[in-house]
């Protein structure tokens, strides 16, 4: 799992006071498996779960971790969102994005896009032509994040974050590193700009290390682990791959790797502050009521969120 990562995270800031009531567990629910796009496996993190259990959240896909033998790795063709935001954060391989508002761009190792679809665009992610030549391992995460009514017709915006933009933090025992995407962890700021207010942040624990991270009492917050074993929370529940962990009221989260494991525990931090405004969702759509799902529908069967590109046709990545 080659995300940024540091030789010697002693080097780095600590994540900071976490000494305030710790979160309680509240559910851990698995992922399920399924095809997306033009044919990738997906585990499908919020499974089982309603709006409100994950507000101000849509979706969350963890994208492999699998390899792909040369010539068969699938994307996702073109294809319209409208209402929110796509965040995708790639640990292994890299992506190819393209869209209708000229956005776009290879996503490599360790590097964040964050698409803000607002009023609506058309695009596309693929494998980049070497990963779809010469196959090779896949592993990434796409979060959906909502937008509040007021923001949901903003104009599309495009954020390409650099593995090394990213504010690197470690643990109070400096063997851990925690990657801070967007948002907040105590007085340290990652660099995504989001319209919702929202944490986002990727840990790697080494055997028995644990995480005591500050945590805003007015988001919500999660923890969903792409690799390893451990626990979550002070009651120590235990937590494995594919799972995704929901905290109740307080202000600090804590996460531990197995002290048995053979390799680290890895860890999506996640939450935000809830939105608490009906959700109407028909597959890329995602707005407050039926009426806007509807208009949304007609916007892209008339062009309004844009064409697709006359030269897509044909690529055998999309296939």
């Amino acid at each position: 799992m080659p995300a940024i990562t540091v030789d010697d995270p002693s080097t780095l800031s600590r994540v900071g006071d976490a000494d305030g009531t710790v979160r309680p567990v509240v559910s851990v629910t698995s992922a399920i498996r399924q095809l997306e796009g033009a044919g990738f496996p997906v585990w499908r993190g919020f499974h089982g779960l309603g709006f409100a259990d994950i507000d101000p959240f849509l979706l969350l896909d963890e994208i492999g971790p699998l390899t792909w033998a040369p010539g068969t790795a699938k994307g996702a063709p073109w294809h319209p969102h409208r209402g929110f935001e796509t965040v995708t954060y790639v640990l292994d391989g890299d992506v190819e994005h393209h869209d209708t508002e000229g956005g776009g761009g290879l996503i490599g190792e360790g590097d964040t896009q964050w698409m803000t679809a607002g009023r609506g665009l058309l695009h596309d992610e693929l494998p980049s032509e070497r990963a779809f030549r010469e196959g090779g391992r896949q592993h990434g995460v796409q979060l959906w994040v909502n937008l509040p009514a007021a923001a949901k017709m903003t104009d599309p915006r495009y954020q390409a974050i650099g593995g090394r933009d990213l504010t690197l933090l470690t643990t109070d025992d400096s063997v851990g590193v925690v990657r801070l995407i967007a948002g907040r962890i105590g007085e340290h700021a990652g660099p995504g700009d989001t319209h919702t207010p929202i944490t986002l942040a990727h840990a790697t624990l080494p055997p028995g290390t644990e995480l005591r991270v500050p945590w805003d009492p007015t988001y919500s917050a999660m923890a969903y682990v792409l690799g390893g074993d451990g626990t979550v929370g002070d009651e120590a529940r235990p937590i494995g791959e594919h799972q995704l962990a929901r905290f109740g009221a307080g202000d600090a989260v804590v996460v531990r790797a197995a002290a048995d494991a053979s390799v680290p525990f890895e860890v999506l931090l996640l939450g935000g502050q809830p939105i608490k405004e009906p959700v109407v969702q028909y597959g890329p759509f995602v707005m407050n009521t039926e009426a806007e799902i509807d208009e949304a529908i007609r916007d892209f069967q008339t062009g309004k969120m844009g064409r697709t590109p006359a030269d897509a046709a044909g690529d055998v990545r999309r296939a």
